[in-house]
Formats: C-alpha cells, structure tokens, sequence
C-alpha cells in the first residue's frame, strides 16, 4: 500500500483536530486544568464566560470538567481529538463503501468536489436518521443555517452508528458532542483534507485505518521516544503497524496451522501463501505429535487473543483464516461474521482510540461478508483495558442491588474493611468485583500483562451473564451501575480465558524508558524477561494459552542471544517448542530506516516436544519487500537443527544457521572468559559530568601513561585518559575522551544517588583500572572490532574490556580481530551490541608458542597506531604529514604523491598481515582456511586507507581534498600557537594564555610566529593584513619557500573544490581559499572535533560583517575588549569609508555601473548595521570579562557569549540570546 499521502495528512490532521477541539474547549469555559471558569443557569439558558447555550449543554458540560480532574486538560483533548478523528475516518471509508444505511456520502460528493452529498439530500436521509423531515426541510429552507444543518445530520449519522458500534461513535447526549470541531463545511475545515488529500483508491481496504492510526500519532512518538515514558504516552511510544506479509505468517502458522493438525488435507492451505509446511520428523516427534493433536475440531471452539490490538491488523488477517475454515465446514455465509466476531476473535489494548479502531477494522470485515451486520446485536471481545482508579465501587454495588436489598452506607476506600463498608464480606459477586477493581488499578500502564487466574473465569462469566441481563431489563440505578461495571468485568473475563493462539506484534520498550510502576513490576513478576516490554508480552503470553496453544509474535531480535534473556531462552528451550520462524533483521518494517529495529517473527508451542525439528528462514538481507517474497517462496530454509542443539553453545543463542563443525568449536575447547577475564566498565550516570573530550581542557592537567591507581594519585592530575567505545576501528585508536578522577575518582566513588541509597555511578572495576588491555566499542555499525591499550586509561561501560596475561595479549587480540572471531560472535550476538558475556562465550584455543601470531599482531598494532597519530585529534599527534614529509620536495603535489603511495604500502601491508592472523587462527581451530581468510583492502580499518575512510565514494579525489584541508587545520593550529613548525606535538593548550608568552620568549615560534593573541580574522573580503588567508598564504610560503608559493596555492585551490567547496569560475587561489576558510573551515572543525571545537567562530551573523578564530586555551578576560579594539572597530572605520568611495562613485557612473554600485551599497548598508548590532554585544560582554573554565567543558563555555558565536544551538545545545 503506497502510504505517502497518508504520511503527509495524518500528523498535519492530529495537529488541527487538537487545536479545533481545543477551540470548543475554550468556547465552554474550560481553559486549562486549573483554569476553568464557573457557568450558571439564567432561565432557560446556560451562561459561560458571557456567552449562552442550550440548558442541555449543563450536565455535558459538567461530565467534561470532571474528566479534566480526573484524567488533565490536555490527555482529555488528545483523546476527544483523536475520537473525532477516528470517527470522520471510519464515515469516510463506509461512505466510499456504501455501507451507510441512507446511501448518501457524510463527508464529501460523489461528482461535485467540496460539497457534501447529504446537504442536497437532507430530507431523504432525515427519516434514516430518526430526524424530523420537517424540522430538516424548514432548516434547509432557511437562510444561513447550512453550518447548523451539518453539524446536525453528522450528529445524527453518528447517533445511528452507535448502535452497532458503540465502542466508536457517541450515543446521543455524549459530552464529546460540544467539542465537535466548527466551520465543518469551509474550504479550509478538518473535513476537506481526509477528502482531497486522500485519494478515494486507497481506501479500498480496511488496512488503511491501522496506517492512519501510525501516522496520526507520530510526531507524539518522536516527542516521547528516547525517554521515560509515562503510563499515557505508552502507546505512542509503542506503536507500529504489522506489514500484512508477518501478520499473514503469524497467523496461518498458528491459527491456520491448528486447523491443519487436525485436517492436514484441508483446503484452507492453498489460500495461505505464508503457511510453513513442518520439517520431516522422527518417529519419535511424530508419535508425540500424534498423541496430542484432537481427533475433531469445531470452528466455533477455536479462540484468538491478540493481547496489543493496536489498530486490530492482526484480528482482521485471524478472520480471514476463520472465515475460510468455517466456510469449509459448511456454514452459512450470513452468519459466519458474527460467530467469529463473537466466538473466536478476542483483543486488548491499553488505547482506547486504537480500540476503537480495531473493532471499527473487525465490523467492516463483517459489513463486507453480511450486509445485515449492524442490526445483528454483535458483541465484539475488542476493548481497551480500562483502569480502576476513579470506581466507587461500594456506591456501584449499592445501585445495582444484586441481592434486592439496598446496603446501607458506602466507603470510597477499596482496600476498607467490610464492616466500615457496610457491605456483607460473604457476598461473592461483590468479592469478585472488588478483586476487579484491585487487578485494574495500574490498567493504563500494564494493560494485558494483568494476570487474572483461569480459576476466576466461571465466576466472571456468571457475573458478566447478571449485569447483561441488569443493562437490558434492571431499573434505572442498576442500568446504570451495570453499564458502568460490564468493561471492567468483560477485560477481566478476557484475561481469564485461554487460548488456542495468542498473535501479537507488542511494544518495544527497554527497562530504561519504563516508568517507575512499570519497571517495579517488570523486576518483581517477570525477572527473566524485564529488559525489555516485548519481551515481557512474549512471557505473559504462554499464560494466556491452553496447553496446546501457539504463541505467535513478531518482536526484537534481541532475546534471541543477548545475556540479559538467557534465563528466559533456557526457559523456552527447556518446556516450549519452536515451530518455525521467520529471521528478518533490519528493514523488515519499511517504515523505519536503519539498523537498530532488528525483527523476528516465530510461532512457538507452549508444550515441549522433545527432538522437534524446528523450520528456520534466514532473512536479514534485503529490504522489506525482498524479505517478504523469500519467505513466501521459502527461500533460505533451516530445518536441520534440533531444539536441543542450541543449548550447545554458551547463553543458548538462537543460532540456527551454524553448521556442525562450528557447532563443535564451542563444544571442544574452553571458553575465551576462561583465560581473559572480561569486563563491562564504568557507569558514571552523569557522563556531562565527568568525561570531557582530551581537547576541551587544560592539557597539563591530564595524566598519561599511568600504571597504576597509587601512581595516578601522585601526578595530582584531574583528568585521565577514558576508553568510551568509538567508531569501528581495529588494533589502536579511538583515544578521544578523559574523565575526572581526581583523587582518585573521590567524586565518582563517593557521589550518592539522589533518590537511592547507592554510590550514584557503578563498575569501578577498580583492579583493572589503567591496566593493558584489549578493548572493543559496545555498539558499533561497522562489526566487532577490538583495540590494544598499553595501560594508563580507565574504561567505560560503552569501551568494554578484557584482561589476558600478558604473554597472551597479543594472540588475544589476534583472535578476536580474526574473521573467525567475528563470524562466531554473530552466533553468539548478531545484534549492534558486542557484551563482555558474548565475548567471554566465545571458544579459545592458546597455543602460547605461535610467534609469528604475536608479531604480526604486533606490527598492525604499530601501523594503526601511526595511523591514529597521524591526527591531530590524536594526543600523539607530532606534525600535520606534509609538513613532515620529503624535505627536498618544494612542491605540495609532490608531497601528495608520495605521502599517498606511503599510505598505500601500509595498507597493504596491513592487509596482508590480517589475511595471515586469519589463516594462522582457523588453522588453530581446524576449521577450513577458506572460510575465515578472506579480507579486503576496503575493510582496513585506517584513516590513511581512501576506500575504507571514504567508503568507494570518489576516494582518491576525497583523500587529495581532506589532505589539503587537514593541512590547513594545522597551520591554523601553528597560527595560534597549538602546533609549531619548530616543535613536535601540542606546544600550547593550556589555559587563559598563561605562560604563552614564556614559550615565545623560549623561541617556540621563531620560524612561523603564532599571532599575538590567539584572534584571527575569518573575512570574505580583504579587510585585514593578518587574517588567516594571508597568514596561510605565509604558512606555505615558510613550509615549501617562496619560489613555489604560487603554484602551490594553486595546488591547494585546486583541491579543495575537488569536494570540499564547488570551484567558482574566475577566482584566484587566494580567493578560492579565502571562501573554503569563510564558509567551510568551521564545519569540517565542528566535525572533526566532534562539536567540541578549539577554534570559536565569532561571527556578527548572517551578512558575516565580521568573523574571527578564537583559540579556545588563549583566550582570557580580555580576549574581547582586544577583539573589539583591533578588529571589530577599525572595520566599522573601513565599512563607512568604502561606502563614501562606492557613493562618490555613484554620481559619475554609467547605468549598468550605477545598478553594480548600488547593488554592492546595500550590501555593505546591511552588513555596516549588522556590524553595528555585534559591537553593542561585543562591548556588553567584554564588560563582562567573562572568564572560563575549561574542566567545565566547551558545551557549558560556549553558550556564556550568548549569539556572538557561530553555532550555539549545534554545540551548547540550544540557542542563546544575545
């Protein structure tokens, strides 16, 4: 279903239908939760806010303040908005169906666009719609009055829909009436776009209101996605709609599949494309299966739950399985719809719109099969679990008089005694309904997973039976309490009963983004699964099944080998049965983009059946509609593994692709934790805290090189080198962060948790702390990569590290950087997240005596270590390449060529050194050569290697232009004193510019002196004699010698408009370099430094009147008073005399000139006021003399200049006023 003009209408829908109905809102008097203003009777009329309504609006009106003090303001307009819309949607697709009963389009006209059909037939439809013609006529007649008839009939339509759908449209006197958006028959109302920008076409299937569902309620899922998720917000978060491929798959191989058991020779199965045909079984299987599959199954016996309904996907595809299976058995067409919906299909969901939406799915399905649908009575099972909050149960069991005879006296306390409620504690019926009550407090939040014991279901049915029969035939006051109590009631019913097949797509949910109710009860009832919502849904619901029954899910990959749910895989390996299942990985829901929502969809049998061979289909290539045609012809089968084998390899990962070889890796050696202990490192809680990246702070304040926590404490440093994880990378790097640990780490080790009787932060680790290690990044996208660290650094939780003694560190990390490696620990986890556990599960064979392992190993550690450092984000980073390079080579091309053919040799080098760890390690472990090989040069993981960095992409081009602008980077650096031509590695970075000066005076700087004060002029046009075109054009001329600069400007021009910038025709070199640095230098910097910069761009703003480079470690208090003095003044000087030039000019010009001139007047006009405004900011914060501290980071230093740096938003986080 091409879903695109429903993307585009339904979040711009929800936004107006909030905003209408918030209108009505106000239009009554009802502003906020704490704002609404008190209304009166006056006669005949009821007055709010000066304004009159009809005296029925009252008690409406009093029904909707109560739900705003019970529920909030804003929850009660988002659910009266989204009903509105549910409802105007579900009028549109059965007047396009020609379902109402008076044959007329609600909402549109069948030939005359913007009009609606029923206006012109108002009469004829009145009498359909238990309307008075008259009253119709007389308003039809009437002047002006088209809104009222409108609004009127649209009512009415909904009141006459009630009667079959009640779940969806209102009854008549509903309070939701008055807030009905207005003006519903203007060009621009909330009717027109669910007309015109939907075309007719797609509405042709119901799976249009499940797509409607996801899209209206996205933007509230972006908003509340990624953080803690309150009990109201859980279905937005959650929500995502089943493609019908899986639900098909879902659903023929459970509800299908138990028809088939029986009737294997059914017909059913040619209609079920997705219907996975059961692996040949042993004698052994199949005289199991035998025993326990019924002789003879009636249809009507056959229940379903989905326990999720959402928009009810899953349901509607579960009656197209049942309608063929009774059609088979013979039953008359017209009353099959009704016996599914009332005998077989059963739903939950903790929204109440997505309810709705589901049972409007489930009664279109029926409208399709029998014409007489809604005047059958049909009760559907769809309902949305409803909390138990606000019942007063007592006053309840007082009107409904059960027993005929009124208790005396009630207690708005639930858990009250039954003497002080006055009600006899022998009553069952009462007993019951206040364990209903006691189940349902936290509906909201728990919804399906609400366990009601089976026990109770007798008892529940019977009380179901006596508030039916007291709804119909009771007096007024037990009409009304039986009305109230039936949904409470009928949920716990639902929950009570077992099924043949529970089929869900549940919410996603990690224990991070629970709320506290949810995560209590996650850790107290369900231990083995409470990472994660879905997890927890696919545990609750073997409870929901009888012993036959299947469970039928699609849901994260996750459980499948992550350590956190091994406990809950040896549960199911242990006493369910896998029957199939359908592997998808990522892009199974086209919907969502990436890598991170990797998918499963499996049927399992919630009774073991020992030496089951299970059907396995491997689909995680390809997007969705690849996926969904491979299973449908069955491609990429597995069904030679034994339920059993799995628990073969350590944490029983669900890896049913291995062959038996590797099967017996695992089985014969020992395990990798056994000879290196693995860790999960530091969790500070408050990484904004304590890790800084190593360039925002004062670098002697770093300690590197430390070997131990006693020798860290001596240096008295704060900061200390922080493995934190990183970007795929092998054997060295990703050295970027420091963390405070001051004192050895007193703040860390003794800050307590403010809500919690604990340390705040955890995993100290403090026995392995700055010791050498191995080390690898917790997720990364790019596979398992791990790194060498000599010792000195602390580790993180995402920077995961292992231990081995020191004569096996390097074949350790050999193996685990070994293709081998990497193909076992996707058996073991293939998902993005690489655990200590999954590394410490993986088979180790030391041998202790390959020395060629070891040196080979020690050489790439070597080569990708002068690759890290060939960086200046690299601590050991020495001089930019080509500054360091051929000395008798004058040219910059020159230097290029050979630096690259250098780099070239590395690589390969490197390539070939990997191709034999590779060899060397699948030799070890006897496995075929072939196999484990194989690498590619684009798999180098070095900066210096073009087809790795660049990914194919142009790479030598992108090599050439990233040199040449990480060249200019560094003369930046040697501009302000970073970096000098005459000294290696960092010169100065310390802060306020102290003891600069001493390094000038020490001759730091004498071949390229580094500037005055760490301010340099970024200008578009030749304003300054210092700034930093012409200070680079010096850079060259000192580097290469001046008898070459041309040339090698040139060089540099050239280069950067090869990718960096696009080359502008007729600009010198100078010039096309003075555009790189205006408007591309700051955001390769942003970039390179990870939005943590060392330069600051100050910039006057959008005209770019006036731009500098300010060195983050020299700038001091009056770091602005001199910017102001030496630059920014002497340019507004500059700017009024250039604009008295361009006017002289003017007077004698020719009128092709004259437009240039003014032309480049206003231009300097806007920019001279733009300047203007910066030095009133200028001057008010150089006033200030503003002093930083660099342990507080750059994020929180930046945003102290208020809008007089570029970028703010970007690197402080939001924007600041000037």
């Amino acid at each position: 279903m091409n879903t695109n003009n429903l993307k585009k209408y339904a979040p711009q829908a929800r936004r107006e239908f909030i905003s209408a109905v918030m209108k009505r809102m106000s239009d009554l008097g009802i502003h906020s939760d704490k704002q609404i203003t008190d209304a009166y009777v006056d006669g005949d009329v009821y007055v709010v806010d000066g304004k009159t309504f009809e005296h029925s609006v009252k008690d409406k009106r009093q029904r909707l303040v109560k739900k705003v003090k019970e529920i909030g303001f804003i929850n009660l307009i988002e659910q009266v908005a989204f009903s509105w819309f549910n409802r105007l949607c579900a009028i549109r697709y059965m007047e396009l169906h020609e379902y109402l009963e008076h044959g007329f389009r609600v909402l549109s006209h069948p030939d005359q666009a913007g009009r609606f059909q029923i206006l012109d037939f108002a009469a004829d439809a009145a009498e359909d719609l238990e309307l008075d013609r008259e009253s119709i006529l007389e308003l039809k007649l009437a002047s002006g009055k088209e809104e009222t008839l409108y609004r009127l009939l649209l009512l009415a339509q909904c009141h006459q829909l009630h009667v079959a759908m009640p779940f969806l449209f209102e009854a008549i006197g509903d309070e939701t009436e008055l807030l009905l958006p207005d003006n519903l028959l203007r060009t621009d109302s909330i009717i027109r776009g669910l007309v015109d920008v939907i075309p007719e076409l797609e509405w042709q299937q119901v799976e249009i209101i499940g797509w409607l569902y996801q899209f209206y309620i996205s933007e509230k899922k972006d908003e509340v996605i990624g953080k803690v998720v309150k009990s109201e917000d859980i279905p937005a978060a959650t929500q995502l709609f089943t493609p019908n491929w899986i639900v098909q798959y879902l659903v023929q191989n459970s509800v299908g599949r138990q028809w088939l058991q029986t009737y294997p020779d059914s017909s059913i199965k040619a209609n079920m494309p997705y219907y996975i045909e059961p692996a040949e079984q042993s004698d052994e299987v199949n005289a199991q299966l035998a025993e326990i599959t019924p002789d003879t199954l009636e249809p009507e016996s056959i229940k379903v739950l989905d326990p999720a309904c959402g928009s009810g996907h899953i349901l509607v595809e579960a009656y197209n399985t049942l309608k063929a299976i009774y059609d088979e058995r013979g039953y008359k067409a017209r009353e099959i719809p009704k016996l599914i919906l009332e005998n077989n299909l059963y739903g939950l969901d903790i929204d109440d719109r997505a309810a709705q939406l589901a049972g409007f799915a489930l009664m279109m399905m029926a409208r399709e099969d029998d014409r007489r649908i809604f005047t059958r009575g049909v009760k559907l099972n769809v309902l949305s679990v409803k909390e138990t909050s606000y019942l007063d149960l007592p006053k309840l069991w007082q009107n409904l008089d059960l027993n005929n005879q009124q208790g005396i006296g009630h207690s708005d306390d639930l858990f009250a005694s039954d003497i002080s409620d006055g009600i006899s504690c022998d009553d069952s019926n009462y007993k019951l309904l206040k364990q209903c009550k006691a189940w349902f407090i936290q509906a909201n939040t728990l919804g399906s997973l609400i366990e009601v014991p089976n026990s109770e279901l007798s008892s529940l049915q019977a009380l179901y039976c006596k508030l039916c029969k007291l709804a119909k035939a009771g007096n007024n006051l037990q009409k009304i309490a039986s009305s109230q109590l039936l949904p409470y009631v009928h949920q716990a019913l639902i929950l009570a009963q077992r099924y043949d097949s529970v089929i869900a797509n549940p919410p996603y949910m990690g224990i991070k983004g629970m709320n506290a109710d949810l995560r209590k009860f996650a850790k107290v009832h369900y231990p083995k699964s409470k990472s994660d919502l879905f997890a927890m849904f696919m545990e609750r619901s073997f409870n929901l099944l009888n012993e036959q029954g299947f469970n039928a899910q699609v849901n994260m990959q996750s459980w499948m080998f992550l350590s956190s749910f091994e406990q809950m895989r040896e549960s199911l390996l242990n006493s369910k049965t896998f029957i199939t299942m359908a592997h998808l990985g990522a892009r199974a829901f086209s919907q969502i983009s990436g890598e991170v929502v990797q998918t499963t969809a499996w049927i399992l049998k919630n009774k073991h059946i020992k030496h089951f061979q299970p059907v396995f289909f491997r689909l995680i290539e390809g997007k969705e509609i690849d996926k969904s045609q491979n299973l449908a012809n069955k491609f990429n089968a597995y069904s030679k593994t034994y339920q059993e084998d799995f628990r073969l390899i350590p944490g029983s990962p669900i890896a049913y692709w291995i062959n038996d070889s590797t099967r017996k890796v695992f089985e014969k050696n020992c395990r990798f934790g056994d000879i290196a202990t693995t860790r999960k490192g530091l969790v500070t809680a408050r990484n904004d805290t304590y890790v800084r990246a190593w360039v925002e702070v004062d670098h002697s304040k770093i300690g590197f090189d430390c070997e131990s926590r006693g020798i860290a404490l001596k240096t008295r440093s704060k900061w200390f080198p922080y493995i934190k994880g990183g970007e795929y990378r092998k054997w060295y790097g990703n050295k970027w962060e420091v963390i405070n640990w001051e004192n050895d780490g007193s703040l860390l080790q003794n800050t307590m948790h403010p809500t919690e009787n604990r340390v705040w932060a955890t995993n100290f680790n403090l026995d392995y702390i700055f010791k050498p290690n191995v080390n690898w990044s917790d997720i990364t996208g790019g596979g398992f990569a791990a790194r060498y660290s000599f010792g000195g650094e602390i580790f993180d939780a995402t920077g995961l590290s292992c231990f081995p003694p020191e004569s096996d560190r390097l074949e350790v990390l050999g193996f685990l950087n070994s293709s081998m490696a990497g193909e076992l620990l996707q058996l073991l986890n293939p998902t993005l997240h690489f655990q200590a556990g999954n590394i410490a599960s993986l088979p180790y064979l030391p041998t202790n005596r390959d020395l060629d392992v070891g040196r080979h190993v020690a050489r790439l550690i070597d080569i990708s270590k002068f690759d890290w450092n060939e960086f200046e984000v690299s601590w050991d980073f020495k001089r930019n390449p080509l500054v360091s390079a051929n000395k008798e080579l004058f040219l910059l091309a020159d230097n290029i060529r050979a630096l690259c053919c250098k780099y070239s040799n590395f690589c390969e080098e490197m390539l070939s050194l990997e191709m034999l760890v590779n060899k060397s390690t699948s030799r070890t472990f006897g496995l075929s050569e072939s196999n484990y090989e194989r690498e590619q040069l684009v798999n180098i993981t070095l900066k210096i290697n073009p087809l790795f960095r660049f990914k194919n992409t142009s790479e030598n081009e992108m090599q050439l232009s990233s040199l040449i602008t990480e060249l200019l980077s560094y003369s930046i650096g040697c501009m302000m004193g970073r970096y000098s031509l005459d000294r290696e590695g960092l010169v100065y970075a310390h802060a306020g510019n102290e003891g600069f000066t001493e390094l000038e005076n020490e001759g730091a700087y004498r071949t390229y002196p580094a500037d005055d004060d760490g301010i340099i002029p970024l200008t578009d046009l030749e304003w300054f004699s210092d700034d930093t075109t012409y200070r680079f054009r010096d850079f060259v001329r000192t580097a290469w010698g001046e008898e070459h600069l041309q040339e090698n400007l040139d060089f540099v021009a050239e280069s950067l408009c090869l990718h960096a910038i696009k080359p502008k025709r007729g600009e010198s070199s100078l010039e096309t370099i003075r555009r790189y640095l205006s408007t591309q230098f700051y955001k390769d910097h942003l970039k390179t430094y990870k939005k943590r910069p060392i330069y600051w761009l100050f910039s006057s703003g959008k005209q770019k009147a006036f731009e500098c480079l300010v060195y983050l470690h020299r700038y001091n208090e009056g770091t602005l008073s001199r910017m102001r003095t030496e630059y920014v003044t002497p340019l507004i000087g500059k700017y009024d005399a250039r604009l008295s030039q361009l006017e002289q000019q003017l007077d004698s010009a020719s009128t092709s000139e004259k437009t240039k001139l003014k032309k480049e007047i206003s231009t300097l006009e806007q920019k001279q006021s733009e300047l203007r405004t910066f030095d009133d900011k200028l001057k008010h914060h150089a006033d200030m003399r503003i002093k930083l501290d660099l342990d507080d980071g750059v994020k929180v230093n930046y945003g102290k200049f208020g809008d007089l740096l570029a970028e703010v938003k970007s690197i402080h986080g939001k924007a600041v006023k000037g």
